[in-house]
């Protein structure tokens, strides 16, 4: 009995719209030139691990809860006595996503998780790296409907990092826009 698996909906919305799209916005002769979504990195430092081991776990936890794939620990690099901090500690948890999880996740966050948000207005475009990569900061975990709000001791951010191959920041817009990402005014 073969099972079948079902495509995540942003995954064939870039295949049917997406591409077309970017095709005749950038002129690209090839579909291979068109950007896509390579990666979602998501990042966590957490306040106050030297003092309290426990509070990495609960992080790894809940990020492996949003994202549906296992987190892992983030170390210290260098040795900070002011901190208390030593090298090789955890301080911190994060993910990476790739394909279909990827894909899944982005349409969560846009779907679900962003218009949660208190006082929505769209997420800023100017914080793109100029090598077609975007980072966006949550202030809340809360905003994710698979963490249950009344087992969260410490509401915390994290840092969500869209690599693309994107060539520059334009492309990288248009893509993430085309994507559905809600950006607060439209450039150009």
């Amino acid at each position: 009995m073969a099972t079948t698996t079902t495509t995540p909906r942003l995954k064939d919305k870039y295949k049917a719209e997406v591409i077309p799209a970017l095709q005749k916005r950038f002129n690209y002769k090839s579909v291979m030139q068109v950007p896509r979504l390579e990666k979602i990195s998501i990042n966590r430092g957490v306040n106050g691990a030297v003092a309290d081991k426990k509070l990495v776990d609960i992080a790894i936890d809940e990020l492996t809860t949003i994202t549906g794939q296992k987190a892992v620990a983030t170390m210290s690099k260098k040795d900070i006595s002011n901190f208390k901090l030593r090298k090789n500690m955890p301080i911190g948890a994060r993910v990476t996503l790739r394909g279909d999880k990827m894909y899944e996740f982005l349409d969560r966050l846009i779907a679900v998780a962003l218009p949660r948000v208190r006082d929505f207005k769209g997420i800023n475009e100017k914080s793109f790296d100029g090598r077609g990569n975007y980072t966006m900061g949550v202030t809340e975990q809360i905003i994710f409907p698979e963490i249950d709000i009344d087992k969260v001791n410490k509401i915390t951010g994290l840092d969500i990092t869209f690599v693309t191959t994107a060539q520059n920041d334009e492309e990288a817009y248009e893509l993430l826009k085309e994507l559905g990402m809600p950006f607060k005014n439209i450039k150009k």
